[in-house]
């Protein structure tokens, strides 16, 4: 349980840093590519600078998992900023947080989890308080989007690589896992910035060395957590605690405002991660 509470300490703390950054940074590729450096040298650092070990067994299929959950990495950051321009924040804030359906669909049907009925009740309300969380009534509803779909994707996909590599992977690779996942995010991010010729300033640089420490242990603990709870609580706990922490941090120190339906969310919040965690 250790590693699923540090797990949503650090990706809050990316949430949050985001959110101090937002006026502040302009080139939001090149913020995004100073994260995944700072993300790799700590990925080289934990596997004490042995990235090729073609003699340890696994070491190409980690290598592989590797190079896709960096597409998906990037892919999910690309479809989170296209969406947000022409869907608004509300429907894609509220896709990309349904994103955990794909590694808990994706637990169940291929590695064998089977949730008991208090799981299954925890996890339909932590959908119901996702959706109520993002609910605003000044919010105006579009129509279906491909993009929102393919964010639901990636960001989930993203996120289940994690369990796939705990399952297919050498648990003794898991730094080069996480070591070419953040390399292969950074290569296709500097080529991003290159096609776009996108010139960053201290701030987008500094801010995303700054979020690549918790993005890097958010990624560490999450696949560290997976080896002992279930994926079917892991990913929901991520998802909702997460949410709940940053939430809360809006309201306390950005003066930000909840509506009855949101405050509600909190108390299905918390009921959900009560039985989840059963």
């Amino acid at each position: 349980m250790i590693y699923l509470i540090s797990a949503v300490l650090c990706s809050s703390a990316i949430s949050i840093i985001m959110r101090l950054s937002s006026e502040r940074v302009k080139a939001r590729l090149s913020m995004l590519a100073a994260n995944y450096f700072v993300c790799s040298l700590l990925g080289a650092g934990y596997t004490r600078f042995e990235l090729l070990c073609p003699d340890v067994p696994g070491f190409s299929l980690t290598v592989w998992l590797g190079l896709i959950s960096g597409v998906l990495f990037l892919g999910g950051f690309i479809f989170l900023q296209d969406n947000t321009r022409k869907n608004g924040v509300v429907l894609t804030s509220i896709f990309m947080k349904l994103g955990l359906l794909v590694p808990v669909t994706m637990s169940v049907l291929f590695f064998g989890e089977k949730p008991d009925m208090m799981q299954v009740a925890g996890f339909v309300l932590a959908l119901v308080a996702i959706l109520l969380i993002n609910a605003k009534k000044d919010a105006q509803a579009k129509g279906f989007r491909a993009g929102l779909i393919l964010l639901l994707l990636f960001g989930g996909g993203s996120d289940a690589m994690s369990k796939v590599y705990e399952y297919l992977g050498n648990e003794a690779l898991s730094g080069q896992f996480l070591f070419y996942t953040f390399l292969t995010a950074l290569v296709l991010c500097l080529a991003l910035i290159m096609l776009k010729k996108e010139r960053p300033g201290f701030a987008d640089l500094m801010f995303g060395a700054i979020i690549g420490v918790p993005n890097f242990f958010t990624s560490k603990f999450l696949l560290a957590s997976l080896g002992y709870l279930p994926a079917v609580v892991v990913y929901p706990s991520f998802c909702v605690a997460t949410m709940m922490i940053v939430t809360l941090t809006g309201v306390l120190f950005f003066k930000e405002r909840l509506s009855k339906l949101q405050w509600l969310a909190f108390v299905l919040v918390l009921v959900s991660l009560a039985l989840l965690n059963t």
